[in-house]
């Protein structure tokens, strides 16, 4: 490769790539051009990038955007495709991951692309991990629970108590009447009449 093709595609790629910090690595080999352009297509409307990389300059791309993945990662071993896109890792790999196993073309697929890893946020992890993390908005609701847990839990507890002490309140209210009059009967050896208030 001439130098001049060299820095072309090396430029290319810092373009592709520029702010990318989540990631999927695949082997795809012995793809059918049907195969292919379908899962492209499919990856494509979900506003998701699908590209075959030299491993060297990917690598040198890589390590300038910030993303290290060692010499020795199996990562760069033998053939390689980058997918990125989506809000998030777990969005992006759930959607790679429901389009492989989709059971319409998962037979073209099952031999032919094998998921190598996964970079979320600039650390290589598996993809198994990376599948398991949650989006954006995912996170957002856990912590948004947990901010308003504690202040639902006040309250419960304080409503709880007063509901319980508003309980005993009526009852002996409703107590009261009932044995005022009844002590005021024996005392005069009649009926009471009720007191007025």
């Amino acid at each position: 490769m001439s130098k001049l093709i060299k820095g072309m595609e090396i430029e290319a790629l810092r373009k592709d790539f520029k702010n990318v910090k989540d990631l999927v690595f695949l082997e795809v080999q012995g793809i059918t051009a049907q195969n292919n352009t379908a899962l492209r297509a499919t990856l494509r409307k979900k506003k998701i990038h699908f590209k075959v990389v030299k491993n060297t300059l990917a690598r040198m791309v890589l390590t300038e955007q910030g993303i290290n993945v060692g010499k020795d990662s199996k990562y760069f071993h033998g053939p390689t495709v980058l997918v990125w896109g989506a809000n998030s890792i777990a969005e992006l790999c759930r959607t790679l991951e429901a389009e492989l196993k989709n059971p319409k073309t998962s037979a073209g697929y099952k031999t032919t692309v094998k998921i190598k890893g996964a970079v979320a946020d600039s650390l290589p992890v598996t993809f198994d991990v990376a599948i398991k993390m949650p989006t954006r908005e995912e996170a957002i609701g856990t912590i948004a629970g947990m901010i308003l847990a504690p202040g639902a839990r006040l309250v419960s507890q304080i409503t709880s108590v007063g509901g319980i002490i508003a309980s005993q309140i009526k009852t002996i209210c409703e107590r009261i009447p009932a044995e005022t009059t009844g002590v005021a009967a024996e005392s005069t050896g009649g009926t009471a009449e009720p007191a007025a208030s």
